[in-house]
């Protein structure tokens, strides 16, 4: 992360908008923005398959889910928040990995400028690739404070995304039971 480039940049929105860079509460803001940056924004510095590759063999492949994983991220298009609830299932292929890793594998892709679309597929994908799992789905619950605070401004609207790879977009019955599972 190139801070004196963020610090500058920080600097010259604060005077597009009339502020005062120089006023008391305002000083550190730049610097203060860079840490918020560095931490908000640390999957560029994150691979997946390092939260996937520690694995577990099993016998059993049945479907696991692990649902209501908490997630923020920064929309790509407004630079502003969005978060919500990540639920996610997978088909094991005789391995499966510890349930911490499967939202560490949502940080990885949340903690980057992103679509909330594209947030969805990543972390199905590496599911998929990482684990050779033989099946998964992913469920994005998002509200986008891009709507809620500016523009149209429907407080409380959420975005619903979901993917299926595998065996869960093969066989729907197998997709309704991960949609029960969440719904409980």
């Amino acid at each position: 992360m190139e801070h004196k480039k963020i610090m500058l940049g920080v600097r010259l929105i604060l005077e597009g908008i009339g502020e005062d860079v120089l006023r008391e509460g305002l000083l550190d803001t730049p610097q203060r923005v860079v840490k918020m940056y560095e931490e908000v924004c640390n999957g560029y510095k994150q691979d997946a398959k390092k939260h996937l590759s520690k694995v577990f063999k099993v016998e059993d492949n049945e479907m696991i889910v692990e649902k209501d994983i908490h997630f923020h991220s920064l929309c790509e298009h407004h630079m502003m928040p969005f978060f919500g609830k990540v639920h996610i299932g997978y088909i094991p292929n005789g391995k499966v990995v510890g349930l911490s890793k499967l939202a560490r594998t949502v940080e990885v892709y949340a903690r980057r400028l992103q679509l909330q679309e594209r947030l969805t597929n990543q972390v199905a994908d590496a599911l998929m690739e990482h684990l050779d799992a033989k099946g998964a789905i992913v469920m994005i619950e998002g509200e986008h404070l891009c709507m809620t605070m500016r523009g149209v401004k429907k407080v409380g609207s959420k975005t619903v995304t979901l993917v299926k790879r595998g065996d869960f977009k093969e066989d729907q019955e197998r997709a309704n039971a991960f949609l029960q599972v969440i719904k409980e």
